[in-house]
């Protein structure tokens, strides 16, 4: 897929996948099956689920690192500056040719990196925001999706990147 045609699916994706109400019930749900998708996979990931600026779901599983948890905290920082998944923000920085730096941010802050996608409610707007770090940008972006779009029982052909 070209840049712009992932900016389109990621557009959908962004305006399906919305809750109507998100507490720390749903966090659980959401982070627990990230959580069992990822380990049926082997995937040596960091799951991060935030609220607002309150941790409610954390978990590093065999094969993460260290630094997994300092690239969820940048990508999910581009996801609450945003409003928009960080996938979103890095592939339309590519675009434009420009960096996180370029646009007043610090990288030591922001990540221009997929993995982070906003927590949506309607009526509402972004809450929070889930994080996956431990996988090629594109991959960390489309299991974040595939979790929300089981959890929310929208069909994932749908909505994935391919």
């Amino acid at each position: 897929m070209t840049i712009d045609q992932d900016l389109t699916r990621i557009g959908l994706q962004e305006e399906t996948l919305r809750f109507e109400a998100f507490d720390l019930s749903t966090a659980w749900v959401l982070g627990k099956l990230l959580h069992d998708l990822a380990s049926e996979r082997n995937l040596g990931v960091a799951i991060d689920i935030t609220l607002h600026s309150m941790p409610v779901f954390y978990i590093a599983l065999p094969g993460s690192t260290p630094d997994n948890s300092n690239w969820i905290r940048r990508k999910r920082n581009m996801v609450l500056r945003y409003f928009r998944s960080s996938y979103a923000s890095t592939l339309r920085l590519q675009q434009q040719g420009r960096t996180i730096e370029d646009n007043g941010l610090s990288g030591a802050d922001y990540a221009a990196s997929g993995g982070s996608f906003p927590i949506f409610v309607n009526g509402t707007g972004c809450i929070g925001a889930v994080t996956v770090s431990g996988l090629p940008q594109r991959e960390d972006h489309n299991l974040v999706v595939e979790a929300l779009a089981l959890t929310l029982g929208h069909e994932l052909h749908n909505l994935s990147l391919s």
